[in-house]
């Protein structure tokens, strides 16, 4: 049980970094809601559970080649340029009255996925973090252990999830319009921040030899 509880405690370690995916979470819990901010969430888990099997079936050498890396910089790079400038566009159109779930669930599921799975952090983060942990589990448990551990991670990521949702969604009751207005405005520019630093990173990739 210790176990299982430490690997959850891992799950929440693992989430709580303040990234695309967490800018993205306060920005809609703060316009939208609970369930948008929340789906965000989940949509990245999903990615995260993507990764974490790739690892698990040993997907690495495909992943190292040099071409994959840079297109994906590059797809990361204009997801999230292309999510923080929606965000800076519809900051202004933010108000205390407007009404939430206006902007479909379904859109929310999908920028949390493609904001984690075109993330190469992601991709690095999980190969590094995951395949060590799996490394050491493999090595000192049974496949079914491994499953329960690996399902804990997923726990922990989906707890912190549903407090970031919280969180977020309840600011909207202690905010003023134009607080609202700043605070999005501030997610979307941190999004097209990031963005910026993965085209860099493609651009290392590609020139820098």
């Amino acid at each position: 049980m210790n176990v299982f509880l430490s690997y959850i405690l891992l799950g929440l370690s693992l989430a709580a970094p303040i990234g695309p995916v967490n800018a993205a979470q306060i920005d809609r819990g703060i316009r939208n809601g609970f369930m948008h901010s929340w789906l965000i969430g989940v949509g990245a888990v999903i990615a995260d559970g993507i990764y974490m099997l790739v690892v698990y079936i040993g997907v690495v050498k495909f992943l190292e080649a040099e071409m994959v890396q840079t297109f994906l910089w590059l797809f990361g790079c204009f997801v999230l340029i292309y999510t923080g400038i929606e965000t800076m566009l519809n900051a202004g159109k933010i108000s205390l009255e407007q009404a939430r779930g206006k902007e479909p669930l379904f859109k929310s599921f999908i920028t949390g996925f493609f904001m984690s799975i075109s993330n190469p952090l992601t991709i690095l983060f999980w190969l590094g973090i995951y395949g060590s942990v799996l490394a050491k589990t493999a090595a000192s448990y049974e496949t079914g252990q491994l499953v329960l551990y690996s399902s804990a991670i997923f726990i922990g990521l989906l707890i912190w999830d549903v407090t970031m949702a919280g969180v977020s969604s309840s600011f909207r009751n202690f905010l003023t319009s134009k607080l609202l207005v700043v605070i999005s405005f501030l997610s979307g520019l941190s999004l097209i921040g990031f963005g910026i630093y993965f085209g860099f990173q493609a651009f290392n990739l590609l020139f820098d030899r």
